[in-house]
């Protein structure tokens, strides 16, 4: 067990939109009764890239005892995800709200503008920090 920072989902605040489950490149969080799970926490790096695309806010951080970070369980796990073909949940896309530019296109990362979450790639993102 280590004192590690963990994703912490807010029950109450989630709608269960699935925004979070992209960002998360480990697959710690799935979606399970219309609602997002953090189901092992041995797979949650405590990055937060999933922070910003929660639309309620239903997403934090916080430090406590946990299990261990565990790369090779991780490893593991993406490996039977693709053998099951489990990918987004319906209505999640991964793209640029600006240009339509999807992930194999190029680099995109979770953005928030006006209250929304959204996609943008990394050739309009000087666009939204500099208007």
């Amino acid at each position: 067990m280590a004192i590690r920072k963990i994703v912490k989902i807010n029950e109450d605040l989630c709608t269960g939109c699935g925004q979070c489950v992209s960002p998360c490149a480990e697959g710690a969080i799935e979606l399970v009764n219309g609602k997002a799970k953090v189901l092992r926490e041995e797979l949650c790096d405590g990055a937060g890239f999933c922070l910003g695309t929660c639309p309620t806010g239903a997403l934090s951080l916080e430090e406590r005892e946990t299990v261990d970070f565990d790369h090779h369980a991780v490893e593991e796990h993406m490996k039977n995800r693709e053998k099951q073909g489990i990918s987004l949940p319906p209505g999640v896309e991964i793209k640029c709200h600006l240009c339509g530019a999807e992930d194999h296109d190029r680099a995109l990362l979770p953005t928030r503008i006006k209250g929304e979450s959204v996609w943008t790639c990394t050739r309009c993102l000087p666009a939204l920090i500099h208007g």
